[in-house]
């Protein structure tokens, strides 16, 4: 039981050790920006857009509906028919009644061709939307040309760099042992 701990031991040195082991083949130094063009996208952009207007709209007013002319044909029709009518009792009544019903619809009919009415004007208020879409040239980024150490480089960057733009530099040996 007392090995495991110094086998855990000896195994995190080696680890820490080899990790160690090799120079720092990395670090940060910064470039001379020679050139910056901006880069651009064109985009479609599409927008809804609202219209409205006034609009002259003409209404028929229909003159109200009474029941006059039913009424009025409806009591001359049945006076006719009683008066023309020769019979007695149920033979009278029933006349009496076809005369005032056939009246009625006679004085109903007269009076809706000649009922009349008159047109009124107002105005409504009409919309409608519609998309407009138009183009537009948007900042997607720049291209960045920089010297370091008497070579020119080129790369792409979100933000405008400055006179100055950092960059990682990696060595490493020509023969690996």
């Amino acid at each position: 039981m007392k090995k495991t701990p110094l086998i855990i031991g000896i195994l995190t040195l080696a680890l820490s050790m080899s990790a160690n082991a090799g120079p720092r083949d990395r670090y940060q130094d910064s470039a001379k920006v020679i050139d910056v063009e901006p880069v651009y996208r064109t985009v479609e952009i599409t927008e809804p857009e609202r219209h409205c207007w006034d609009e002259e709209v003409t209404h028929y007013q229909p003159r109200g509906h009474g029941y006059t002319g039913t009424v009025l044909g409806g009591i001359i029709g049945g006076v006719v028919a009683n008066s023309v009518s020769r019979g007695r009792g149920r033979g009278k009544d029933a006349a009496t009644l076809a005369g005032t019903l056939l009246g009625g619809a006679i004085g109903h009919d007269l009076s809706h061709q000649k009922r009349g009415g008159h047109y009124s004007t107002s105005y409504e208020r009409r919309c409608e939307t519609t998309h407009q879409t138009h183009y537009e040239e948007q900042l997607t980024g720049y291209d960045v040309t920089y010297r370091y150490r008497g070579r020119v480089f080129t790369t792409f960057t979100k933000e405008h760099p400055g006179e100055r733009i950092p960059v990682r530099v990696s060595v490493r040996p020509i023969h690996d042992h």
